[in-house]
């Protein structure tokens, strides 16, 4: 029987007491301290020197004493919607966003490059790229991708995740031609005169994912690419290691079957698993979470249940979010919603009777209608003040719809890092009303509470730099997105990236601010995000990352060293490969 403890026993046998120049506390209060004190993982004072010292003899403790000189501490971030596995895997494919290549050109150099290195018959798989990035402001072709190989499969995914390119090998494997019909929920694009292009979205990745992929009868996407068990191992160790880089000290998994929630039983037994997990079974497993009794949090400090996901409709980087009248860059495209209203209604009443959380991805204001209305149905019949059902990205709600969801206690989890990287895309795939693209300010105008995710791998695990485009809503590019009202402050954006994130995942009694009787839980910074100017707020540099009391990265020695506790070897093995 496998058992979740190994992280829940502390293994700091000595209080620490930690100084700095300042200590982002994050509390109700907003406090600033200079020092903290903490023992077996939990945090003891927070305060000044004198003040924590005073605590220490209180309790007859003699803390090691450990000076931050000039840097600041911050609550640990937390990242409440990621793909782990997924962002593990694509580490080891080929990065093909906009700072590896620029032109389609480009692109298939990477991945030739990459296939004259591989075995022969390995395929080859690229991501990362977002067509309106590129000199050519479209996708490639399978043509265009039949220079790289065409005796083995060839997939470059969207920076959406939600469908990519491939070449014609691999459609041809799967028996894909120009007379087969697009799958329920996604398609093969053709062009003026009736030929595959190449381009797949949603659905149609099943010919990738296999059965278990894509599909509206299992409610949404699945992109992870099967691998051997021992692969999806590594891929999470790899995975980890970003994430602490950042200064993430937990995380949501998004999107988590079977696979997924194997691959964590397996990392917790061998002790690999220092992140802080929760999890959000895709919908799929709704009648088999309620059938095992799963109607609440369960787990450990380190890895737990959380809720159930469902989709709504698609991506507006990919152009599968739901728009009806079709989008302003191609009028022939309209995206889908996974559900009929009434059935999508029905399921997220039988999550929320039960006592569950929902967490529903939904980009498209007729999608985020579909899932406001279908909460406010439920809350209806079974009333509940704290539900906290969220809605994953919510990128175009109206202003009606926000009002709607502060009555409610609908909570969006956003990620402002998606219109950092592509923002004038949403215009031009929408027009105008794409520079409201997750309008943060709006929110806590209304009363909603921001919380800020990156989404990894649509987006790499950097709350720095997620909390600077809150801040300046200035893309890639140098464009502004829309008006100042849009934008929230750097104090309120560590709030949406660390307590907001906690309470998300129904962990703030013990995540996401610096109090006593909480986890020790924080990131080292080298400068402060309060203080510096706005736009300098991403350069900042994450030094070290405590969970629990214990450093488990630090900058000039990743996880290894001796303070690194069972995490030291979380990247054994781990395979090579590059996100950014």
């Amino acid at each position: 029987m496998r058992r979740l403890a190994p992280f829940d026993r502390p293994e700091q046998t000595r209080a620490q007491l930690v100084t700095a120049r300042a200590v982002h506390t994050v509390d109700a209060s907003d406090t600033t301290a200079t020092a903290l004190l903490f023992d077996a993982g939990r945090l003891l004072a927070v305060g000044d020197l004198a003040q924590c010292e005073q605590e220490a003899r209180r309790r007859g403790l003699d803390p090691e004493r450990i000076d931050l000189g000039d840097r600041v501490v911050v609550p640990g971030f937390v990242d409440p919607h990621a793909h782990p596995l997924m962002y593990g895997q694509m580490m080891t494919w080929v990065d093909c966003g906009p700072e590896k290549a620029g032109s389609i050109p480009e692109i298939v150099a990477l991945l030739s490059a990459a296939a004259h290195a591989a075995p022969a018959g390995r395929p080859v798989r690229g991501y990362g790229y977002e067509q309106r990035n590129l000199t050519e402001k479209r996708h490639p072709t399978r043509f265009e991708l039949d220079a790289v190989a065409s005796d083995r499969e060839v997939y470059l995914m969207n920076a959406s995740g939600h469908g990519g390119v491939v070449n014609s090998h691999t459609l041809e494997l799967n028996g894909i031609d120009r007379d087969t019909p697009d799958p329920d929920g996604g398609a093969f694009f053709r062009d003026a005169d009736g030929e595959l292009t190449g381009e797949l979205s949603d659905a149609a990745c099943n010919i990738l994912t296999g059965l278990h992929g894509v599909k509206i009868g299992h409610h949404g996407p699945n992109f992870h690419l099967a691998d051997e068990p021992d692969e999806h191992l590594r891929q999470l160790d790899a995975a980890t290691r970003r994430f602490l880089a950042g200064g993430v000290t937990a995380i949501g998994d998004a999107q988590v079957t079977r696979r997924e929630f194997d691959m964590y039983l397996r990392l917790a037994e061998a002790g690999r698993l220092p992140l802080r997990v929760s999890m959000y079974l895709l919908s799929h497993l709704l009648d088999e979470a309620l059938e095992m009794g799963l109607v609440g949090q369960f787990g450990n400090a380190h890895l737990s249940f959380a809720g159930i996901k469902f989709y709504a409709d698609g991506t507006l980087g990919g152009w599968t979010a739901y728009f009806p009248d079709g989008y302003v860059g191609d009028p022939c495209r309209t995206g889908q919603l996974y559900h009929e209203p009434a059935a999508y209604t029905e399921l997220i009443r039988k999550a929320h009777a039960a006592g569950l959380q929902t967490a529903t991805h939904a980009q498209s204001p007729d999608a985020i209608e579909m899932v406001v209305s279908a909460i406010e149905t439920a809350l209806a019949e079974h009333p509940d003040a704290d539900a906290r059902h969220r809605i994953e990205h919510c990128g175009l709600p109206t202003s009606q719809q926000i009002e709607r969801m502060a009555a409610s206690g609908i909570r969006p989890v956003n990620q402002t890092q998606h219109y950092y990287n592509w923002g004038e895309g949403v215009e031009e795939a929408i027009g105008t009303p794409g520079e409201r693209f997750n309008p943060l300010g709006e929110f806590l105008a209304a009363g909603v509470p921001v919380t800020i995710s990156s989404d990894a791998p649509v987006a790499e695990p950097i709350p720095l730099e997620a909390i600077q485009v809150a801040v300046t809503r200035v893309t890639r590019r140098g464009h502004k997105l829309g008006p100042d009202a849009l934008r929230i402050t750097a104090r309120q954006a560590l709030r949406g990236h660390t307590l907001e994130g906690a309470i998300s995942l129904g962990r703030e009694g013990d995540l996401g601010s610096l109090e006593v009787g909480k986890y020790a839980d924080f990131a080292v910074l080298s400068d402060d995000p309060l203080a510096v100017p706005a736009e300098r707020i991403g350069s900042i540099r994450v030094e070290e990352t405590w969970i629990a009391g214990v450093r488990r990265h630090r900058a000039d020695g990743g996880l290894g060293g001796p303070d690194a506790g069972a995490g030291s070897n979380v990247l054994a093995g781990a395979a090579a490969g590059s996100v950014a």
